[in-house]
């Protein structure tokens, strides 16, 4: 294999595999990219076995082949180069030569054959999905994944494609994210329902913010998920399992109500939450006649109270949240206000932007805690 590529194109798409190759493995080859020369392209493949991106640049071609080479260190390496074109040539014993201007480098590869065989985008079933829509949805449901491993099945989100509509559901157990975008014409009968693993979303979201593609193309097979955004392949292995019936969590009967500007509440609770208690972040919100207070307290730090001038007239209700379960879906909202729906201490809070959108539904329910 001989090719020379420019600077510019190679770390463009060097930098987009980052978040997928793998950086501690007991298998050496999924450190290494892939490098298959043919025609006129570069093929460039990353993987962790649960993941994987190919994508491609264009390439003189003077000699078609293939060869691994170790990915970290490459794009560190690309990164360095001066602006200009740059020959990559496969040695002896899978070695591989680097040239750019003055500088020469050989870097020690793996054989080809030591790179796992990846699943094919299936011929049936595609979906298109506009790609600035499935964007806002990600990065409105992502945060509110579950960490924990233990709990398989919230280690990712629920997508459900229907005819008209695209629903997005993430949860931890004690939040629920729900977006859900209407007016959509997708091409297939009934509803499909995927879960798609976190690390899975994270890197559809940062492929969908650098790409000019107006729509993706989505499909599944019976373990792996294929997103096609333009010129870059993402697969992933399905999570399994039941997601929780996210509809009986959704608050039916929240009577009491109060819309606050999104700014001044967060600054609020983010000054109050320097005095909750480290470990439970809990914090007290009462609403009361044309006022809201928060006020949080520790044995440990002090206490501390924050009020913001309301519209509210309404019976006195005092509910229990963890802070950063606001804060972050107050930085997600992307509104100027947000309305908060309550019952009593004991039920759900729920939290929805105030700015109605044609296009989404956003709806963020938490927990309450006892304080």
């Amino acid at each position: 294999m001989e090719i020379t590529v420019s600077k510019f194109d190679l770390l463009k798409e060097l930098t987009a595999t980052q978040g997928v190759v793998e950086r501690k493995t007991t298998i050496p080859i999924l450190s290494n990219f892939l490098f298959e020369a043919v025609g006129d392209k570069l093929n460039i493949t990353a993987t962790d076995l649960d993941l994987s991106l190919r994508t491609a640049c264009v390439t003189k071609v003077k000699k078609e082949g293939s060869c691994t080479i170790p990915a970290r260190k490459l794009y560190d390496y690309v990164k360095l180069l001066p602006d200009g074109d740059i020959t990559i040539k496969l040695l002896e014993n899978h070695w591989v030569n680097i040239r750019s201007g003055r500088s020469n480098t050989k870097m020690v590869g793996m054989a080809r054959s030591n790179f796992p065989s990846l699943p094919v985008f299936p011929t049936t079933g595609m979906v298109k999905i506009p790609a600035a829509a499935l964007r806002t949805m990600i990065g409105k449901t992502i945060f509110a994944i579950s960490n924990e491993e233990s709990r398989y099945t919230l280690n990712g989100a629920l997508m459900v494609l229907k005819p008209e509509s695209l629903i997005m559901v993430s949860t931890d157990g004690h939040r629920l994210a729900h977006i859900e975008r209407q007016g959509g014409k997708f091409e297939i009968s009934g509803e499909m329902k995927t879960l798609v693993p976190k690390k899975a979303m994270s890197e559809l979201y940062s492929l969908l913010q650098s790409t000019e593609t107006e729509d993706i193309e989505f499909a599944k097979d019976e373990s792996t998920l294929f997103f096609r955004i333009g010129g870059r392949l993402l697969t992933s292995r399905q999570l399994t399992g039941q997601f929780p019936n996210y509809e009986a969590v959704l608050p039916k009967d929240n009577d009491k109500s109060v819309t606050i500007r999104t700014d001044e509440f967060m600054a609020a609770i983010l000054r109050v939450a320097q005095f909750a208690d480290e470990r439970s972040q809990a914090i007290k919100v009462r609403l009361e006649k044309d006022e809201l207070r928060i006020s949080s307290s520790s044995t440990e730090t002090g206490e501390s109270e924050d009020s913001i001038v309301t519209a509210y007239t309404g019976e006195v209700v005092t509910i229990g949240f963890n802070s950063q379960y606001l804060i972050e879906f107050l930085k997600a909202a992307g509104a100027d206000e947000v309305r908060l729906e309550f019952k009593n201490a004991q039920s759900a809070g729920q939290l929805r932007p105030e700015a109605t959108s044609d296009e989404f539904k956003y709806r963020y329910v938490v927990m309450p805690m006892r304080i």
